[in-house]
């Protein structure tokens, strides 16, 4: 049986703060866990012990009701000591729990469900809870944050998206003050003299990427001297005896609940977070750059280039590495020839690849990039290797200066360094295996408290994309007109001002939430369940948002939500079909494709053209079976191809990490 003090492990880092020391794994072992992997069990689902525990919790619950508050909260704080010697197991976890459950009732009037109770416990013991949307992830944290944080670990809640971590704490914040808890909140607006005593208090709220940043900020502070030893002399022998300014984090890597955890692991994991200095441009640079660009701009595709859109790869063929050849480059950077081969691809890249409104928006502060995955901008980023000053120049925009790598970790290494991390998601099944084998963690399957009231309508397939906007609006009208509440997802701002446009075009006032927008997210959101209200959405109404829908909406059908196109991640299209039917709410969903979406098309292109010479090349609605099997092809392929990348991702910073000579505990 493991040690219940989760806190107690061998490998931790020989630093003041607490973190763990990072694993080291030779090839020998990773074949190995890779043979091994099928034979464990990658989903679990509670057993009797665990609804016996649920019941004895509930049980301790009642004996509490007649307390006041604050004895209340006395009752739950007298566990700590005996918590922090006997770890999270026996009568005082059960009697912690019981009065954060109740402490929650009084202070928001809601009491954590029987299945609340369970993933709590769940994410209490560092596993990957898995609940259905709408069934109340945000309470479920309530439980394993109280506890770790009163017996004294640093605990941090990790969300998606800074609109989440506030609303989040904002949940939680009355029932933390009422056990003495401090909280606080980091988002990318947080300035960075505010953040050493936000991250010093008890609990908290804070997005994957800040948290990881600020881990990054603190090692370059740092550099080797990590050790205990010299960071306690270092304090002593300090001339102002305080904490290093250039510091930020000031109590380590305790305890992590990682919300939509499959979101930051699985999907955001393909490329590493990069710490950069910035290089200012020069007039030379940018005269190369307009130069390569316009070489790449006269090029012709299939006969000079071959693009792969779906992995973004470019291949140069023979008639282009002649003129590349021939090509007088203004600059001297680029006088060698790999150098020359490299911008020639990345201008390629900037101008047949990265899409306005679909990968990047400009606005007042020039080029900004937007998060696949979850649709909103992604401030102060940059591509690499120049991509990003292209993509400027091609937009005609004033060049921002280059930026060079200084430090670069990958989430899994990030979360690796946790004493303990747990995490909870509405859609983990699909990745189970594999957050298993790179994490060693299953997924624990938490059943719903009601029972889910959606109803599917069969997907549409349209040979020809006006024809599919046309079905989308004819469906959102028809629905919108009986008093429902109607939201459509798109895959990019793009598709999400088209669609609006052509709804407004028949009369209708559609709102629009994409990356120009996060702004307003709330307000919009929050009216999204309105009655004969049409919202119009890219990712970011997918994960976490809890649109609400009043009884009069419920009683004529609920939310319906229309996929206007498959994602390559069948979770993500889960994570927006969620949105309806929430908490036994009724609800429905539907599917309006077009068999020329980028998913079909660039992922399998050989099923695409079958089914469009079988069809005769016919542009209205082919048969929803056809839809299935393109889905089913194409995210299977897609699914394939991101497992593959991560694992080139980690291996890739681990051999750098070899090569550059970094210390296992340094960055």
């Amino acid at each position: 049986m493991s040690d219940p003090r989760l806190w107690q492990i061998k490998d931790r880092a020989d630093t003041v703060e607490p973190e763990r020391r990072p694993e080291t794994r030779h090839p020998s072992d990773e074949f190995i866990r890779r043979m091994l992997a099928p034979l464990r069990r990658a989903v679990f689902k509670p057993g009797v012990l665990r609804w016996f525990e649920v019941w004895q919790i509930r049980r301790e619950g009642r004996r509490m009701e007649a307390l006041a508050t604050e004895a209340l909260a006395a009752r739950v704080r007298a566990t700590a000591p005996q918590l922090l010697r006997d770890g999270l197991t026996g009568r005082p976890l059960r009697i912690a729990v019981a009065g954060v459950r109740e402490m929650t009732f009084r202070m928001t009037g809601k009491r954590h469900h029987p299945v609340q109770i369970i993933g709590g416990l769940g994410l209490l013991r560092g596993r990957i809870v898995e609940m259905a949307t709408g069934e109340g992830k945000t309470l479920t944290t309530l439980i394993p944050a109280v506890v770790v944080a009163l017996v004294g670990i640093p605990v941090h809640v990790v969300t998606v998206n800074s609109y989440l971590a506030q609303r989040d704490a904002d949940t939680l914040a009355p029932v933390l003050a009422a056990f003495g808890l401090r909280h606080g909140v980091i988002t990318d607006a947080t300035e960075h003299h505010l953040r050493p005593e936000i991250y010093g208090r008890d609990v908290v709220f804070s997005t994957n990427s800040d948290i990881a940043f600020d881990y990054l900020r603190d090692r370059l502070a740092l550099g080797h001297n990590r050790t205990a030893l010299s960071q306690v002399a270092q304090r002593i022998l300090s001339t102002k005896a305080g904490r290093d300014s250039r510091r930020i984090l000031t109590r380590g890597l305790g305890f992590a609940v990682v919300d939509e955890v499959d979101s930051i692991l699985i999907d955001e994991a393909q490329t590493p977070l990069i710490i950069t200095a910035q290089r200012p441009g020069d007039a030379a640079l940018t005269a190369g750059e307009d130069a390569i660009l316009a070489l790449a701009a006269s090029l012709e595709e299939g006969r000079d280039f071959q693009l792969d859109r779906k992995k973004r790869t470019v291949r140069l063929m023979p008639v282009a590495e002649d003129m590349l050849t021939g090509f007088v480059p203004p600059t001297a950077a680029l006088v060698p020839e790999p150098a020359r081969r490299e911008a020639l691809v990345q201008a390629l890249s900037a101008l047949h690849l990265y899409i306005r409104d679909e990968h990047y928006i400009l606005n007042d502060d020039g080029l900004v990039i937007v998060d696949e995955f979850t649709g909103r901008v992604m401030p102060d980023r940059q591509w690499q290797s120049g991509l990003h000053q292209l993509i400027e120049a091609k937009e005609k925009l004033d060049r921002s200066g280059r930026r060079e790598t200084l430090a670069q970790i990958t989430y899994q290494t990030f979360f690796a360094r946790y004493l303990w991390f747990a995490g909870m998601t509405g859609t983990a099944t699909e990745v189970a295996r594999e957050l298993r084998q790179s994490h060693g963690r299953a997924v624990f399957q938490v059943p719903s408290n009601r029972r889910s009231m959606r109803r599917i309508w069969p997907t549409r397939l349209f040979g020809s994309e006006a024809a599919r906007w046309h079905a989308v609006v004819a469906e959102a009208k028809s629905v919108a007109d009986r008093g429902r509440a109607v939201l459509i997802g798109t895959r990019s701002v793009a598709a999400s001002e088209h669609l609006a446009a052509l709804l407004r075009g028949a009369g209708l006032d559609p709102q629009v939430l994409n990356a120009r927008q996060d702004a307003d997210e709330a307000a919009l959101i929050a009216m999204a369940g309105e009655p004969g209200r049409i919202t119009v959405a890219t990712n970011m109404a997918g994960r976490g948002t809890d649109i609400p829908v009043g009884p009069e909406v419920e009683a004529r059908g609920g939310l319906h939500v229309i996929l206007t196109e498959f994602h390559g991640s069948a979770r993500i299209d889960r994570q927006l079909i969620g949105r309806a039917a929430r908490q036994g709410q009724r609800g429905s969903a539907r599917a309006i494709v077009s068999l020329n979406d980028a998913l079909f098309s660039d992922t399998v292109p050989r099923l695409a053209r079958l089914i469009r010479v079988c069809s005769f090349g016919f542009g209205g609605r082919l048969p929803g079976l056809f839809a299935e099997s393109l889905r089913k092809s194409a995210q299977k392929r897609t699914s394939a191809q991101g497992r593959r990348r991560r694992s080139e991702t980690v291996r890739r910073a681990e051999r750098q990490q070899k090569s550059l000579g970094f210390r296992p505990d340094n960055i």
